[in-house]
């Protein structure tokens, strides 16, 4: 299943307290000494009487002062605690972020004539190129992308998807002989045009790459570039291949032997596509140059991110210092009414 997506958004919002005057925390602390100085005048405190036995003090039932006999010191620490969360200014910052992503349309046009299977690039220019690209796909995951091969024909391996893990695994399948041999330059950037020309993307692109001159084909490379210029895509040209001579496997019958073949690219057939479209020529001589062109298109066709922020703080310390004379006030009628002492 082919997927395409243009436009993703993502919002979300975060909610956090933080303390303009943290510092003040440490008092925090005192509850410590305070907590052990009563437990300890608990102790201290303790009447004793004589009797000749306990027994009918066990079956006598507890009262709710025996359970609410502490609470009178509980809400004075916790009134200690709001006080000092008060003055540490406690705040809480409301933070929005949203995001706004617009891909872009790039199709892929790889020659796959007989000449890829040079191996001036390790292990051969046509294996370089689907390990290079494939990375390059893995890169750019906002992004439609799709794939055309070229020989003496040209034919859609992927139309344009956001579905990347299926497209890297057609990539994957591509090989020399699938389609008749020969360099059909014009061609190949003719089926990548039409497969991106009614894109709604702002911005569309062809990555094209070859190893050789066009010789077949009914459109020529640069009326392909002009149909290109005319859609508003833009056509980064690639040569792949050594300068010079490259050694070349032939099948014989005692096995594969290998013949050095000069290099022919048509250099400036590429220069011209992409002056035309505005574009980049590549000249790619070994498998590293070839990574650094990927990594240089990559950082010349960067999909568009807006990102709109927004933060407000709200101080809350006033809710802490309600919460610290609630307490107080709790205690307050608790000392003179359940556990009033007589003087």
């Amino acid at each position: 299943m082919i997927l395409n997506f243009q436009l993703s958004t993502f919002n979300f919002q975060l909610v956090i307290m933080l303390f303009n005057n943290p510092e003040y925390l440490w008092l925090l602390l005192v509850l410590v000494p305070m907590i052990g100085w009563y437990i300890y005048k608990q102790y201290q405190s303790d009447a004793s009487l004589q009797v000749s036995s306990t027994e009918p003090f066990h079956k006598m039932p507890k009262t709710r002062k025996h359970y609410l006999f502490h609470l009178v010191f509980a809400l004075r620490c916790v009134a200690l605690a709001f006080l000092v969360i008060a003055i540490a200014r406690p705040q809480s910052t409301n933070s929005f972020r949203s995001e706004s992503t617009e891909g872009i349309d790039i199709m892929l046009s790889l020659d796959i004539s007989g000449t890829m299977l040079a191996e001036d690039l390790k292990p051969n220019r046509l294996e370089a190129a689907k390990e290079v690209a494939t990375k390059f796909i893995a890169d750019r995951p906002d992004d439609n992308i799709g794939l055309v091969v070229f020989a003496g024909e040209s034919f859609t391996q992927c139309p344009l998807t956001i579905n990347h893990s299926e497209l890297i695994n057609l990539f994957k399948g591509v090989e020399c002989g699938m389609i008749e041999d020969g360099t059909a330059i014009g061609s190949g950037l003719a089926t990548a045009v039409n497969r991106i020309k009614d894109s709604k993307a702002k911005s569309k692109v062809i990555i094209l790459l070859t190893d050789g001159s066009n010789n077949r084909g009914q459109v020529a490379p640069v009326t392909a570039g002009e149909i290109a210029k005319t859609f508003g895509i833009r056509v980064y040209t690639i040569g792949v291949g050594t300068r010079g001579k490259a050694p070349y496997p032939f099948q014989t019958p005692y096995g594969i032997q290998y013949q050095d073949v000069e290099v022919d690219i048509d250099e400036t057939t590429l220069q011209q596509i992409a002056d035309i479209t505005g574009g980049t020529y590549f000249r790619a001589t070994n498998t590293a140059a070839l990574q650094d062109i990927y990594k240089e298109i990559d950082q010349l066709e960067k999909s568009k991110i807006q990102v709109n922020e927004y933060s407000q703080k709200e101080e809350l310390y006033h809710w802490f210092v309600w919460a610290m004379l609630a307490c107080l006030l709790a205690e307050m009628l608790l000392r003179q009414t359940v556990f009033k002492s007589i003087p």
